[in-house]
């Protein structure tokens, strides 16, 4: 097996990404501290063509050099928006019909394993299709996501851990819930 030289990959160019349909879902980010965090997290939207990224509170936006030196023009490709609050960006995606869900552990969590989401094939309204939105919340290093946020969502995902940590870095825990939405809504068989 021969690795793949960068030029061999048929990656997108900008134009292409911006005008390319995304995955139905946006991904909050409350209160996250670490600008590498959320470098590391436009990297992963721009992998799996995440529809937006909400930066609320403390979650620096760009330009920034820390979050470019993760993101690495990532913050380029993908849209984003800042919002004061994630309550704010919640009440926004809500009026906008799309299904929240904190990436938190709490009572009644669903494991990842266990989420069920709608098809994405655009279902008929009129003489447009739609495709049902979702987001995910993800939180602070230290804290997570804010009470008032968990209220706020639809439900909780939570990833299954077998060690013995209790949670895990915050772009890694977005690489994992991103993934499983891309794999069930673009990576189907059907």
């Amino acid at each position: 097996m021969r690795k793949l030289r960068t030029i061999e990959m048929n990656r997108l160019s900008l134009d292409e990404f911006h005008q390319s349909q995304k995955l139905p879902l946006v991904v909050v980010l409350d209160d996250v501290r670490s600008l590498h965090n959320v470098g590391s997290v436009f990297r992963t939207c721009d992998a799996f063509r995440v529809e937006t990224i909400y930066l609320c509170g403390i979650t620096a936006t760009p330009p920034s050099a820390e979050i470019h030196k993760t993101a690495l023009g990532a913050e380029d490709s993908v849209s984003w928006q800042y919002f004061a609050t994630a309550q704010q960006a919640v009440e926004l995606l809500h009026r906008q019909g799309c299904h929240v869900y904190s990436v938190e552990q709490a009572e009644g969590s669903t494991p990842l394993q266990h989420l069920n989401i709608q098809s994405p094939k655009p279902t008929v309204q009129g003489s447009e299709g739609y495709v049902q939105k979702h987001a995910i919340v993800l939180g602070n290093e230290v804290k997570g996501v804010h009470q008032e946020v968990v209220d706020m969502s639809d439900g909780c995902l939570e990833i299954p851990q077998f060690g013995t940590k209790h949670s895990m870095n915050v772009s890694v825990a977005a690489g994992i819930v991103i993934w499983e939405f891309a794999r069930r809504l673009l990576l189907r068989d059907d």
